[in-house]
């Protein structure tokens, strides 16, 4: 069985590295990407009557590039960059804390079973979402502090400790940090519509195979990421709108639930405004998922091959231990016999 032999050559540690890896050269080589698609997540949608268009700058972005043209203009270059220490950071931790315990859960998961079937769709859900739940819980923190990075203008803009302290002296306190958690455990079942889809996709198209070719990985991983957006970009959207600073209309107010945000949005921009930001957040989950699990592939075998190359060491340090042990038995046997 292709997959759980894939997940059962390596480590948890091992894959936690793998996955964390290939996850921020994902997202570093597209980040601006990630700007983007949060800018226009938290705009609201401009009207007659509301004169400030957009809570984080002051500007409204019709399109992707559009967004990038006014980013660059206001900010420079540096601006498609803003937040990307905080944002790489929350990425490594995510995804080390995801693969690492989605190892874990999916070993222990086969361990108690008798049966070496595959596991059903849901089952597959089921694993992703509790590992996704427990990476939550310790990681979100710097995903809320990026946020605000990515949603400040430049001359308000603070460092990553900085910004953490901003969030913290808040009325929410210290759980401003987890602003958002509600949302983001409901977001978990994102990661395990992609690794579900992800791991359905290779058994089908690619049984019994333990490595992919490059461009294998890259499509099973772009197609599984797709079908996850598209299927919780409102909720995605939701919690952009929870972790950002309110929009002015709100005059300070936080929202409290995602529930609240997307109500907020419907009412002032209708259903299709729980959509927006798609083009991009698609774009970006294309690119940084088909990266992740090309470079995971490569990581992985990189290790096995490691791993296989000090195992074999070992045992041939071990061999030339015995054989000069029965070397020197050998001639102490007739000593013995005196």
């Amino acid at each position: 069985m292709a997959a759980q032999s894939k997940v059962e050559a390596l480590p948890p540690w091992g894959n936690a590295i793998a996955g964390s890896a290939g996850a921020v050269l994902a997202n570093a080589l597209v980040y601006p990407l990630d700007i983007v698609k949060t800018r226009l997540q938290v705009q609201m949608k401009r009207s007659s009557s509301d004169g400030a268009a957009n809570p984080a700058d002051g500007e409204h972005y019709n399109s992707t590039m559009d967004a990038i043209s006014k980013i660059v203009k206001a900010d420079g270059f540096s601006g498609l960059y803003a937040g990307m220490t905080g944002a790489l950071l929350g990425v490594a931790s995510t995804n080390f804390a995801y693969f690492y315990w989605y190892t874990v859960i999916r070993t222990l998961y086969f361990s108690s079973r008798k049966s070496s079937a595959s596991p059903g769709t849901a089952v597959e859900l089921s694993l992703g979402a509790v590992a996704g739940a427990v990476a939550q819980l310790f990681t979100i923190p710097v995903a809320v502090v990026t946020t605000r990075q990515q949603t400040t203008s430049k001359h308000e803009r603070k460092g990553l400790i900085a910004t953490g302290k901003e969030v913290v002296d808040s009325e929410d306190g210290v759980t401003g940090l987890w602003r958002g958690l509600k949302a983001s455990l409901v977001l978990v079942v994102n990661p395990a519509i992609t690794y579900g889809a992800y791991q359905r996709l290779r058994e089908g198209l690619f049984p019994e195979k333990k490595n992919l070719k490059l461009w294998e990985a890259f499509a099973l991983g772009a197609m599984s990421k797709a079908l996850a957006t598209i299927a919780t970009q409102p909720l995605i959207v939701a919690k952009v709108g929870l972790q950002s600073k309110p929009p002015p209309s709100r005059n300070g107010k936080p929202f409290k639930t995602f529930g609240e945000v997307m109500s907020y949005i419907v009412e002032h921009e209708g259903l299709l405004g729980l959509f927006k930001g798609i083009g991009p957040q698609i774009l970006k989950g294309l690119l940084v998922q088909g990266f992740l699990m090309m470079t995971k592939e490569r990581i992985e075998l990189s290790f096995i091959l490691l791993f296989r190359y000090f195992r074999q060491i070992r045992a041939e340090k071990l061999q030339k231990l015995a054989d000069m042990a029965a070397e020197k038995a050998r001639h102490a046997g007739p000593l013995l016999t005196k």
